[in-house]
């Protein structure tokens, strides 16, 4: 059990995970600046699911307003992780590699039907999710996560990622970004500048990529991550919240992507992550 779960209990008097995440409806919209002291906040039961692959519990609070659904995120972090596959010089072979470095990020996972009940990568069941992924170094800066869209298929698709599921049979991962310009670009570096390079350089969002807006802010050990987005946007890529409905979705601390641990990089578990409890996100008046 994690020393962040002991903090919560402390705080709160109870120490028990639920399923369910209720919305409750406000007249005043909350703030995306990380900071999550708004007294708006305190209107929302929080509520504490855990993170298998990080074993790691993570507190979630939810508010609405008649246009726009907001979250908030908390979970502990030793360390600030500001800086994504950063360029390095080798000097005995004169070009630039790839260097371990991994940002901190955050993945909300919305099930985009009603039949979905694993959004695990490894369900044996296919299904289509809408990602929010929130990344430190790419999409923080400016304010935002990447809206992206994740499929499961038992058959091969392009720029898929082959995986087994927990019944032993073989999916197909997909993982892409929804229509429009990504908050970051990459930049290819050939001859020497520096020791040191940022691969990645802020650029504006555009289209229904830029349609969930976060900001998170890392203090004390902890990160405090806002999300919010409209209840309606594009319908072809984004799961639209109507208030009398529930919704499945599962959190992450690390990338959902089925990769394997990796020891070389700063933070291991990059990539590997995956959603563990399954949740439902209610409205209330």
């Amino acid at each position: 059990m994690s020393l962040f779960f002991f903090i919560l209990c402390g705080f709160q008097g109870f120490c028990h995970a639920e399923s369910t995440l209720t919305s409750v409806k406000v007249n005043t919209a909350p703030v995306i600046d990380g900071i999550g002291q708004e007294p708006v906040w305190a209107q929302a039961q929080e509520i504490i699911t855990h993170d298998d692959v990080a074993n790691l519990d993570i507190a979630l609070k939810s508010v609405y307003t008649d246009e726009k659904l907001f979250l908030m995120v908390r979970f502990y972090d030793p360390d600030e992780s500001r800086i994504h596959k950063p360029w390095l010089w080798n000097q005995r072979q004169e070009i630039y590699e790839i260097g371990p470095e991994r940002e901190d990020c955050f993945i909300i996972k919305w099930a985009m039907d009603k039949k979905t009940s694993d959004l695990s990568v490894h369900a044996d069941k296919p299904y289509t999710a809408d990602i929010w992924f929130w990344k430190a170094h790419r999409t923080d800066p400016l304010g935002y996560a990447d809206d992206k869209i994740q499929m499961l298929s038992p058959t091969k698709v392009p720029k898929s990622m082959k995986l087994r599921s927990k019944s032993g049979e073989f999916m197909f991962l997909q993982r892409r970004g929804d229509k429009g310009k990504a908050a970051y670009l990459s930049k290819l570096y050939v001859d020497y500048s520096d020791d040191k390079i940022l691969l990645f350089e802020k650029q504006h969002p555009s289209g229904s990529r830029a349609d969930v807006k976060a900001k998170g802010i890392w203090s004390n050990k902890q990160w405090c991550v806002e999300f919010s987005r409209s209840l309606s946007t594009n319908e072809d890529d984004d799961v639209q919240f109507d208030v009398s409905q529930r919704y499945f979705f599962g959190v992450s601390r690390y990338e959902v992507a089925g990769k394997k641990p990796n020891p070389k990089l700063s933070q291991p578990l990059y990539g590997a992550g995956d959603v563990s409890d399954g949740l439902f996100l209610t409205f209330s008046n």
